[in-house]
């Protein structure tokens, strides 16, 4: 999808490596990872920006906030890509470094996952999710429920067109 890979989740990543919140035990039931090239030096704060700015994620947005209230603006988007907040809508900051960021949400359900990797010429930018499992299911892929299955092929052409969204927007 237009220079999109789908990649290994970094054994480094945040998305693999960030344990925290309310129940750490229930993350590895999935996780994925997705990345394209820009042919400009990006930062992470300039990618985070671009990504929740883009049309797409405006519609998101548009979505969360009708539907269980959780309204966001530029400025929150600002501040979270500065590192100078770390609440956006319905999600938090899990950790942060200065190439990734880790969003989590505030129903411990999901998280978001944003690297930037200099390269020459240009910077890799690579988008994450992990969904933790329910208290007492397996982690692995023969136990999930069918209706995952139907979301997550949703969920991949979604996250591909989010990265690309990220990249035209920058």
């Amino acid at each position: 999808m237009l220079g999109i890979t789908r990649e290994s989740v970094p054994e480094d990543a945040l998305l693999r490596t960030f344990r925290g919140g309310v129940h750490p035990e229930r993350w590895g039931r999935y996780a994925d990872c997705f990345a394209v090239r820009v042919d400009q030096n990006a930062t992470l704060a300039q990618y985070v920006f671009a990504f929740y700015t883009s049309p797409l994620f405006l519609i998101e947005c548009g979505l969360l906030r009708l539907l269980i209230n959780a309204p966001s603006s530029r400025a929150d988007v600002r501040a979270i890509a500065d590192g100078t907040s770390d609440k956006f809508a319905v999600w938090y900051v899990g950790q942060r470094t200065a190439t990734q960021l880790l969003m989590c949400d505030r129903y411990e359900r999901t998280r978001s996952w944003f690297c930037v990797e200099p390269e020459r010429g240009g910077t890799r930018l690579r988008f994450g999710s992990a969904v933790a499992a329910e208290r007492g299911e397996r982690t692995d892929a023969a136990r999930r429920p069918a209706v995952f299955g139907l979301l997550l092929s949703f969920h991949l052409l979604y996250s591909q067109a989010l990265l690309r969204a990220a990249k035209a927007n920058l």
